[in-house]
């Protein structure tokens, strides 16, 4: 095929202007440029779409229509002059900076931890504790008679000594002896407070008949006035009313009196 049938992108090639002063790329944002090789563009400051920059002595923008939303007429933003006064380098740092910002800003990443399991109801506590301490005896029982049957059939543990097997098994019989013992216990302390909490209401009752009564009642119910100066029943007439040493007690209140006026401010 010959050279002079190859087509050729489309360039505009126009020496129209829109009219406007020379809109310098440094009153630019970065992130709105873009100065790659065969990519040169910018964000249009009317329509907000990316349009290509076209020209090497007068770069302006190309002209491009307004997008379907904006009512897709001729943007008035194409064939803006523009002063590149930005070169590649400084635009790559700003654009490093705007990104290294944008990542800085952006919120960390959520983990968000698994939800904990419900716990198990009580009722069924109970059932599981019932269950264990119901097994507990059938495993002692199997853990002696591993031990016996592994006695019978060692040499080593036959003469006194004691193999490796044989401690194992005897460590096991220690501990669910001792399961036994702490399940016994629980068993019991468990027993004696179900018995004092159904036994409560017959001994509050039992108290409230020693204790209580008609003859309490009366007694809690039963207001008498009192004649002025009088003494109360639970006053003996024995009680002295003055001091024993009236001399003695004058002096120590004398002291007293003299120990408050010295600490008392003066006015």
């Amino acid at each position: 095929m010959s050279a002079s049938r190859i087509k050729r992108p489309s360039r505009t090639r126009t020496a129209r202007t829109n009219g406007r002063p020379i809109l310098s790329l440094s009153t630019i944002p970065a992130q709105d440029i873009n100065l790659l090789q065969g990519e040169t563009s910018l964000v249009c400051r009317d329509c907000e779409t990316w349009c290509p920059i076209t020209g090497l002595q007068t770069p302006k923008t190309t002209p491009h229509t307004r997008p379907a939303q904006q009512g897709g007429h001729r943007c008035p933003g194409g064939n803006q002059l523009l002063n590149v006064d930005v070169t590649f380098d400084e635009w790559r740092e700003q654009l490093q900076a705007v990104e290294a910002t944008a990542a800085y800003r952006r919120a960390p990443r959520q983990h968000h931890k698994p939800l904990p399991q419900p716990p198990t109801p009580v009722h069924r506590l109970a059932d599981r504790e019932s269950k264990v301490q119901s097994r507990l005896p059938q495993l002692l029982e199997r853990a002696r008679y591993s031990v016996l049957t592994h006695r019978n059939a060692c040499p080593a543990c036959q003469t006194g000594g004691r193999c490796v097997t044989g401690r194992e098994l005897e460590i096991r019989l220690g501990e669910t002896q001792a399961s036994c013992e702490i399940a016994r216990e629980q068993m019991e302390l468990q027993e004696r407070r179900t018995a004092r909490q159904q036994a409560a209401p017959s001994v509050r009752e039992a108290q409230w008949a020693e204790h209580g009564g008609e003859a309490v009642e009366k007694a809690n119910n039963l207001c008498t006035t009192r004649a002025l100066g009088s003494l109360s029943e639970f006053r003996g007439p024995c009680l002295p009313m003055l001091p024993q040493d009236v001399e003695a007690h004058e002096r120590r209140q004398a002291e007293l009196g003299r120990q408050y006026a010295r600490k008392a401010p003066a006015t």
